[in-house]
């Protein structure tokens, strides 16, 4: 009777131990992922691709022109990491069961929307749709959408690669 409980526990406890591992990795892919592709924003940015980067986190604050500076950019960017880590999380409870790259795309696709159609009466600086230019459009857009393939691979990889805990450290 003891070992059946005892058992019980311990397979309980894997299951908890086992989730816990995996929004550790979630909460680190979405870091990496921020950290990634809001840096290639602002390359893109300062190649002239984009007339946004990734300052336009501050835009709905007023505070001084130092936001679109080397400096702002680089506190975006950390901004954006961890604005990156709710929304990895949030693919992993809703879309991680979906098993396509196409889900990963929408995904950032969905989330360009968000920012550029949804958001953009919040957004002082951003121009509307039809004033931003085709470069920005394409160019943000392919961001978006690498960002959400980036996220949604990942998760999937760990997922469906690692599903037991043999490739997790010891206790």
């Amino acid at each position: 009777m003891a070992r059946r409980i005892l058992k019980k526990k311990t397979k309980k406890s894997k299951e908890e131990n086992k989730i816990g591992k995996s929004l550790g990795r979630a909460t680190v892919i979405g870091f990496f992922g921020g950290l990634i592709w809001s840096s290639t924003a602002m390359v893109c940015h300062l190649l002239n691709f984009a007339s946004v980067g990734p300052e336009l986190l501050f835009f709905p604050f007023h505070i001084g022109a130092w936001k679109s500076g080397i400096f702002g950019q680089f506190l975006a960017i950390a901004g954006l990491c961890l604005l990156s880590i709710p929304l990895a999380l949030l693919y992993q409870f809703t879309l991680s069961k979906f098993k396509s790259i196409w889900i990963g795309i929408g995904y950032g696709l969905i989330l360009w929307g968000l920012v550029f159609i949804v958001l953009q009466r919040w957004l002082p600086g951003l121009p509307s749709l039809i004033k931003i230019g085709w470069n920005t459009l394409t160019t943000t857009s392919c961001l978006f959408a690498l960002y959400g393939l980036f996220i949604g691979y990942s998760i999937a990889y760990d997922i469906e690669e690692k599903p037991d805990l043999e490739n997790y450290p010891k206790e």
